[in-house]
């Protein structure tokens, strides 16, 4: 059943290394930009993307101009929430191999798992896990690019795919049981709860999706496929022996993002996330001309400014999200870093 569409990304198409994001993502956006009056040269040409890319699935386009052509894309459009409208149409087969490696597992909680396992090789310098709540799975999602400041159409994207990963096998009627993006409540805010069928919060830490376990644990996926899946499973492997995963220095600031809530991570705890001995992660961090203390705290500025920008965050809720027992000991940090006060740097920038 999934033939025809396989055949629209052979694993033979042309393919540059992925430092950004697979075009499989982008599937479509240049007749749903018509659809929606924009002009096809004037978005790609700001944001920088040639459109015959699109046509190769497993070719990479930046992070920055894809999230640019989406910004772009709503300016054009009139279309504010066009991330939004274009992820509520985007069905997972669009995706390519990230998304055959969902349709093709065995049960929706196996897709999602599979799903967050194999997004790092389609999109990199992000944040992407299923956090198991008890009653839930929060599926969540966070760009962390420091050249990319404006991605709420992204964001809005992202969670509709993930929505309609779900809505496969269980119906255009099923709802989260909640959704939360980082970024500020829009103007027509009311259409993302049509969209979700849900509560839809902003300004929040992370952009995610909240999945009752009681509604996806044992339900089958209809074309579970286990021969297809290890040939989905083995042509992404290949996409990360051809250096277009991730490597280990992102691998490594994954690890720390990850961390950060639980604690003040440590180089043991991380090579320990990775897999590796200690003295390996540290060699190679070396060779990349960095120590483990200087890649935290580059992580940390980086992640103080993204959450700085969120006004609903009070500033003594940042210093546990990065690790921080106390709110003085970030205050200092962030002194040292910038040379203001958290609140300062805040008053700043406030638009």
């Amino acid at each position: 059943m999934f033939q025809s569409s396989l055949a629209q990304a052979p694993l033979n198409a042309p393919r540059a290394n992925n430092r950004g994001v697979l075009s499989a993502a982008a599937t479509g956006m240049d007749a749903f930009i018509v659809n929606h009056g924009g002009d096809l040269d004037r978005v790609f040409g700001h944001a920088g993307i040639d459109p015959e890319q699109l046509q190769h699935p497993t070719l990479s386009l930046a992070l920055p101009n894809y999230c640019q052509v989406l910004e772009e894309a709503a300016q054009q459009t009139g279309c504010d929430n066009f991330g939004l409208r274009y992820g509520e149409q985007f069905q997972p087969q669009a995706l390519g191999l990230l998304g055959y490696v969902g349709l093709c597992s065995a049960t929706l909680e196996d897709a999602l798992i599979n799903f967050a396992q194999a997004f790092p090789y389609h999109q990199h310098s992000t944040l992407i896990r299923l956090v198991d709540q008890g009653e839930c799975y929060s599926f969540d999602y966070q760009i962390h690019h420091s050249a990319i400041r404006q991605r709420r159409q992204d964001a809005e994207l992202t969670m509709g795919m993930a929505m309609n990963l779900v809505r496969h096998v269980l119906g255009p009627k099923w709802a989260p049981r909640e959704v939360a993006f980082e970024h500020a409540r829009p103007q027509d805010w009311h259409e993302h709860r049509e969209v979700f069928d849900a509560p839809v919060y902003f300004e929040r830490a992370c952009n995610s999706i909240l999945i009752p376990k009681r509604e996806i644990v044992g339900k089958a996926m209809p074309g579970h496929d286990p021969v297809l899946l290890t040939l989905v499973k083995d042509a992404i492997r290949q996409l990360g022996e051809t250096n277009t995963g991730p490597d280990l220095l992102e691998q490594a600031c994954q690890a720390i993002i990850t961390l950060l809530p639980h604690g003040d991570p440590s180089l043991d705890s991380v090579a320990d996330q990775l897999q590796l001995p200690h003295w390996l992660l540290q060699r190679k961090l070396r060779e990349q001309g960095l120590s483990f203390t200087q890649l935290l705290d580059q992580i940390r500025q980086d992640l103080a400014l993204q959450h700085l920008g969120q006004q609903s965050l009070n500033i003594s809720e940042l210093a546990p999200l990065l690790g921080y027992s106390e709110t003085s000991a970030f205050s200092r940090a962030f002194r040292r870093w910038f040379g203001v006060s958290p609140r300062k740097w805040r008053s700043e920038h406030e638009h």
